[in-house]
């Protein structure tokens, strides 16, 4: 593309690509300066060059010019670039119907069920932290803030593909860092929040702010589909511009499930929708996943699909790695996989945990905290922890430079009676809690979901994932080759 196309009073000369990332190869591109949390990219301007950059887009003063470089200084580098980025790529989110999804929970598993009905009316992009999906690409997943010219790079993609749709996971710290501003969303949705990310956001009144500069921004005719349950949600739609929907079980809201049934392997609600009711049959599991399948249905039927249509869906969508995965290999107790690492979170899991238990049988639950983030957390965990379960065996999470074993103290520092150990290798752990259930005792593995590494002192190192161990320690203390039972 010609630069005269990006930008006034520029040289007609070719770039070929965007960047903000100073080392990576990048022959005839833009370079822009961005400034982050603890780099800016003014003070990389040379390695930039150094590695293709021909245009530089800067807001400070560049020392030492090079003749043969473009620079283009701008009032303010991230809405340059978002500008530029939407241009590059020719616009593609004007061309999708886009669905962000935020919140503190539920984001993964609202778009992707959103995403996997609405693929079977017309062809549906993802991109979060699951993966990235459209038609037949697979990628691996995109970092919580995507940078922005990997964002638009996709959704061309996706156009490119056919794509119709794109459902987009949209992180509180993307919001707050500029990188969905050029994103054309026609419906958002707000799930919860929790006091969580305060590790970046430092108050709870920060993060609600960050969240909702997304429903700000919304144009007229865009949509916003809120949790009336949450309290925030006004909050969060107060200054919003267009049409806003609600969803929830316990208060008034458009789409609301006035009663709901859990089932150890299914749920059944009664959906209201201005003053029609629908029965629904799902094998999604757990209260929290009703919040996030009336989210998914309220999109859905706002743009057009029929609640009918959408029925034989719900009634058996695709399993979400990592979010209240179910691991049945034939053993005779139930073992559950989810993300939850938070103490809000690890109740909601607890709490469907004590509703599938029978009575007399235990929970035993496997989890630890991350390192370096939201340590006054840990003896919250360990309350909610002692106040659900039976047995609590703690290791490690993504320790990153901590101590495992400090970080266990920490939350045991919350239980008073329920009895703990410590094992600080997680595969080590795992094979314990197992060990340890009997014939319908409930199993939870917590806080990796389905997350296949694991951030130890000196970084990401690879890890099977909580659910291929689970398969591997069931093969091998369960069964012998045949079907005989070995424990």
């Amino acid at each position: 593309m010609k630069l005269t196309e990006l930008f006034e009073n520029v040289p007609d000369i070719e770039v070929k690509c965007l960047t903000a990332d100073s080392r990576k190869k990048r022959p005839d591109s833009i370079f822009f300066c961005v400034k982050g949390m603890k780099y800016d990219g003014h003070n990389f301007v040379d390695e930039a060059i150094s590695n293709g950059a021909k245009v530089v887009v800067h807001s400070e003063p560049i020392p030492n010019m090079k003749d043969d470089v473009t620079y283009i200084r701008v009032r303010d580098v991230m809405t340059a670039y978002n500008k530029v980025a939407d241009a590059f790529y020719h616009y593609p989110s004007h061309k999708l119907l886009m669905v962000g999804v935020t919140g503190s929970y539920g984001k993964s598993s609202v778009a992707c069920i959103i995403r996997d009905i609405l693929n079977e009316f017309q062809p549906t992009g993802y991109i979060g932290t699951m993966d990235i999906e459209y038609g037949s690409v697979k990628l691996p997943p995109v970092p919580a803030s995507p940078d922005i010219d990997d964002l638009h790079g996709i959704l061309r993609d996706m156009v490119d593909t056919g794509m119709k749709s794109s459902i987009v996971e949209v992180s509180s710290i993307g919001i707050e860092q500029n990188r969905y501003d050029s994103i054309d969303f026609d419906v958002a949705v707000f799930t919860n929040l929790s006091s969580d990310h305060l590790d970046y956001h430092l108050t709870v009144a920060n993060y609600i702010q960050a969240k909702k500069r997304l429903f700000d921004g919304l144009k007229p005719e865009a949509v916003a589909v809120v949790n009336a349950d949450d309290p925030v949600s006004r909050q969060m739609v107060q200054d919003c511009q267009c049409k806003v929907i609600t969803y929830g079980i316990d208060q008034e809201a458009d789409y609301r499930a006035v009663s709901y049934q859990l089932l150890k392997d299914r749920s059944r609600m009664t959906l209201s929708i201005s003053g029609m009711e629908y029965e629904l049959e799902t094998n999604l599991i757990a209260k929290f996943n009703i919040y996030n399948l009336l989210a998914a249905i309220a999109v859905l039927h706002v743009k057009g699909i029929p609640i009918e249509q959408m029925k034989p869906f719900i009634n058996d969508l695709r399993q979400i790695d990592g979010r209240m995965e179910r691991i049945i290999d034939g053993q005779p107790f139930n073992i559950l996989v989810d993300l939850a690492n938070s103490p809000d979170g690890i109740e909601q899991v607890c709490q469907y945990a004590s509703a599938i238990t029978p009575k007399g049988k235990r929970i035993i639950a496997l989890t630890g905290s991350s390192g370096k983030k939201d340590v006054v957390r840990r003896p919250l965990i360990g309350k909610v922890l002692d106040k659900y379960c039976d047995m609590i065996i703690l290791t490690e999470d993504d320790p990153a430079s901590e101590d495992p074993a400090d970080i266990a103290r920490e939350i045991a520092a919350g239980i008073r009676s329920t009895n703990c150990i410590t094992i600080e290798d997680r595969e080590n752990a795992i094979r314990q809690a197992i060990e340890l259930a009997d014939i319908n005792d409930t199993v939870l593995l917590l806080g990796k979901g389905n997350s296949r590494t694991i951030f130890r002192n000196f970084g990401p190192e690879e890890y099977e994932g909580d659910d291929v161990l689970v398969h591997n320690i069931l093969k091998k203390y369960y069964f012998t080759d045949g079907d005989e039972e070995v424990l």
